[in-house]
């Protein structure tokens, strides 16, 4: 069976694509690509745009982010250090995954916090560090 891209249907006006996508990173999600989310290229047809994820510029933007965030380990112990250790190969690593379609994110920690002005608790996932 072929399965065949979703054509654009309607036209943006000139800002709107920006605006809409305003919390992007600048850095990685170029004008371009945005509009090419919006209104699809080659003939209005949209395409995957894993290529531009698995990018070594956007997994280092990434993982700054992570690292910003200074977050605890996920389910397999590595810590935003660990990771870093071993950056280039740890990022070489996930981007090939990513590229191959073998990349598979981890079970995510399951931790109980105390609710602000409550006995009550709420549940919070903590992701690994390599799939933050």
């Amino acid at each position: 069976m072929e399965v065949r891209p979703t054509p654009v249907l309607e036209a943006k006006q000139v800002g709107e694509v920006q605006a809409r996508w305003a919390w992007t990173e600048p850095a990685v999600w170029t004008e371009r690509m945005l509009t090419a989310l919006e209104v699809g290229v080659k003939g209005g047809i949209w395409f995957s745009l894993i290529d531009k994820v698995y990018r070594a510029r956007n997994l280092s933007a990434a993982f700054a982010k992570v690292k910003a965030n200074q977050g605890a380990a996920g389910v397999d112990h590595q810590t935003i250090e660990m990771f870093e250790a071993d950056l280039e190969t740890n990022l070489s690593k996930v981007s090939q995954q990513l590229a191959d379609s073998s990349y598979r994110p981890q079970a995510v920690r399951r931790r109980w916090i105390a609710k602000p002005g409550s006995s009550e608790k709420r549940p919070l996932g903590i992701p690994t560090v390599r799939d933050e």
